[in-house]
């Protein structure tokens, strides 16, 4: 399965990226290959919803998720999170501030697929 992948919802485009059950070195190693998908899009366009459920997180992986949320800043128009129980709080304050981005969380993807494709 393609951990990084365009889906259609509420007939809406969404880059899904998907890296539950991974370790460390997982994530971090997809979160890395996210900006070659995000760049593609229109500035301010991006719907992207993130599944973290069951991953495993270290600082490397945290600082890859702070300087890929800054370097796709310009390209996400919404970004949702999935999930994040296994993502120490620490970790996800770090990435919001450091960012300068909000990543709402929902317990499910139907759940932030429904809010990330209203409007």
């Amino acid at each position: 399965m393609e951990r990084i992948r365009f889906i259609t919802h509420n007939d809406k485009q969404v880059l899904l990226v998907d890296v539950s059950s991974c370790s460390p070195a997982e994530v971090e190693r997809i979160v890395h290959s996210l900006p070659d998908h995000v760049t593609s899009q229109p500035r301010d366009s991006l719907l992207l919803c993130a599944d973290f459920t069951g991953s495993s997180f270290n600082d490397d992986a945290l600082r890859t998720m702070k300087e890929v949320a800054v370097f796709d800043k310009a390209y996400i128009k919404k970004a949702a999170w999935v999930g994040t129980e296994g993502l120490p709080h620490s970790y996800r304050e770090d990435v919001s501030k450091f960012s300068r981005r909000k990543f709402p969380e929902f317990k499910s993807i139907p759940e932030a697929l429904d809010w990330l494709t209203k409007d």
